[in-house]
C-alpha cells in the first residue's frame, strides 16, 4: 500500500512559525504511511524545496491568493488531477478559499487548521480576518488548531470542542533544544556574548512581533545594565525601520541583527532570557522553542496561557510600561538553567508522540465518513 499524499496548503512561504511547525511534523512523520505536498504561493521568500524533496516531498507553486479567480481554478485543476484525499490548508481565515476549490473537485477530507488570531493595530488584515471568519466552517470538515485560544477564536466555542475538531500541538524536536551547556559556551564565544546579559527574540520584524516595543524594554535594560545586549533573529518588512530606532537610541553597539538562521537551537543556548511581546498570537512555536530550551521567557499576556510550560515563564500586559518589563527581565540575569525535557514531554509538545498522533489522525478520518455539510 502506498502512502497517503497529503496536500498541506502553505501560502506564502517565508521562514515563519506556521513553517516551522510543519516542517517539524514532515521530518519526524512515518513517510511509509503518510506523504506531504507542499502547495506554495508563487509569491514565497523561503521555501526549503531541496529539504523537502529529499524527504520525497513535492512543492507545487501556485499564483498567489490575491489573483483569486486563477488561484481557485488552479487548485481546483491540482487537485483533481493529483486525485488527493485529504487538504489541510495552514493559512488561517484565508483557508476558505483552498478549500472552497478541494471541496469543487471532490476531496473527502478537508482540514482547515488554524495557528493565528487577530489583534488591534492591524486595520486592514482585521477587516479581511473578520469577514472571512463567518465562513470558516463551511468548506473545512475537519477543525484543527494549535491551542483551545486559536480554535475558539476562527470556529466559535462550541465547533471546536466537537467530534470533528483536533488540538496540534506546535510540538518541537526536544532533543535538538534541551539545554547544553557546551553548547552555551561555545555559541557565546562565537558570537561575542561572553560576560554578557542576552535577552533574546525570534520572529518576523512585523507589527504582530512588537518590535518596537521591545527596543523600548532593552533601552531601560540597558539604562540599568551596560553589559545587556539584544540579540534578534528574523527578516521582514519592518527590519529597517526598527534598524532605525535602534540607532536614534544609540543602541547600535547592543543590540544584533541576526537575520534568518538555521542555527537558531544553538543560538537559544547562547540567551538568558527570551521576551516575545506580541500584539496577538495563536501559539508561538519560539516560545515552545525557547523553553525547551530551559530559557525563561517573558510572554506577552495578549497570548494563549497555553503556551506557558514552565513556571519560569511569565505574563506581563503590553498595556504595562517599558519599564516595568524591563525590570521584570532584569530580575532572571544569572538564571540557572536546567535539562527540562521531563516537564515538556509532559506538556504535549514533543514532536515524536505528537507526529504519530497525526499520522493516526490522518489514518482516521479517511477510514470513516467525513463529517460533511
Amino acid at each position: 500500500m502506498s502512502a497517503i499524499r497529503v496536500a498541506q496548503v502553505m501560502g506564502k512561504m517565508a521562514g515563519g512559525g506556521v513553517e516551522a511547525v510543519v516542517m517539524n511534523y514532515y521530518k519526524h512523520i512515518d513517510k511509509n504511511q503518510v506523504q506531504f505536498d507542499f502547495i506554495v504561493d508563487s509569491d514565497s521568500t523561503d521555501i526549503p524545496k531541496d529539504e523537502i524533496e529529499a524527504m520525497g516531498g513535492r512543492v507545487i507553486i501556485v499564483p498567489p491568493y490575491q489573483k483569486l479567480n486563477k488561484y481557485i481554478s488552479t487548485l481546483i485543476k491540482l487537485f483533481k488531477t493529483e486525485h488527493y484525499r485529504i487538504v489541510h490548508s495552514h493559512i488561517n481565515t484565508l483557508s476558505v478559499f483552498p478549500l472552497f476549490a478541494a471541496k469543487r473537485a471532490g476531496v473527502p477530507v478537508r482540514i482547515a487548521h488554524n495557528h493565528s488570531t487577530a489583534g488591534k493595530g492591524e486595520y486592514k488584515k482585521n477587516i479581511l480576518k473578520y469577514t472571512l471568519r463567518p465562513f470558516a466552517k463551511i468548506m473545512p470538515n475537519y477543525y484543527f488548531a494549535c491551542s483551545e485560544y486559536a480554535g475558539e477564536w476562527l470556529f466559535g466555542k462550541n465547533a471546536f470542542r466537537k467530534s470533528n475538531a483536533e488540538l496540534i500541538r506546535n510540538a518541537v524536536d526536544l532533543d535538538k533544544f534541551l539545554f547544553d551547556a557546551g553548547t552555551r559556551k561555545n555559541k557565546r564565544r562565537e558570537l561575542g556574548l561572553e560576560n554578557k546579559f542576552v535577552i533574546g527574540h525570534v520572529g518576523r520584524f512585523a507589527y504582530q512581533k512588537n518590535h518596537s516595543f521591545l527596543i523600548d524594554i532593552f533601552n531601560e535594560i540597558h539604562k540599568k545594565d551596560k553589559d545587556a545586549v539584544l540579540v534578534l533573529i528574523g527578516t521582514g518588512e519592518l527590519e529597517n525601520e526598527i534598524k532605525q530606532k535602534v540607532n536614534r537610541l544609540n543602541l547600535s553597539e547592543y543590540v544584533m541583527f541576526l537575520g534568518q538562521r538555521n542555527d537558531v537551537n544553538e543560538i537559544m543556548q547562547a540567551m538568558d532570557v527570551f521576551v516575545l511581546p506580541s500584539f496577538y498570537e495563536g501559539l508561538p512555536v519560539v516560545g515552545v522553542e525557547a523553553q525547551a530550551a530551559g530559557l525563561p521567557c517573558i510572554l506577552s499576556d495578549a497570548m494563549t496561557r497555553e503556551t506557558k510550560v514552565l513556571n519560569s515563564s511569565k505574563f506581563l500586559s503590553l498595556s504595562d510600561n517599558a519599564k516595568i518589563w524591563a525590570e521584570e527581565i532584569i530580575k532572571y540575569n544569572n538564571f540557572k538553567r536546567c535539562n527540562e525535557k521531563k516537564d515538556m514531554i509532559a506538556s504535549g509538545f514533543e514532536i515524536d508522540s505528537a507526529t504519530v498522533r497525526l499520522e493516526e489522525i490522518y489514518l482516521n478520518l479517511l477510514q470513516k465518513k467525513p463529517y460533511m455539510r
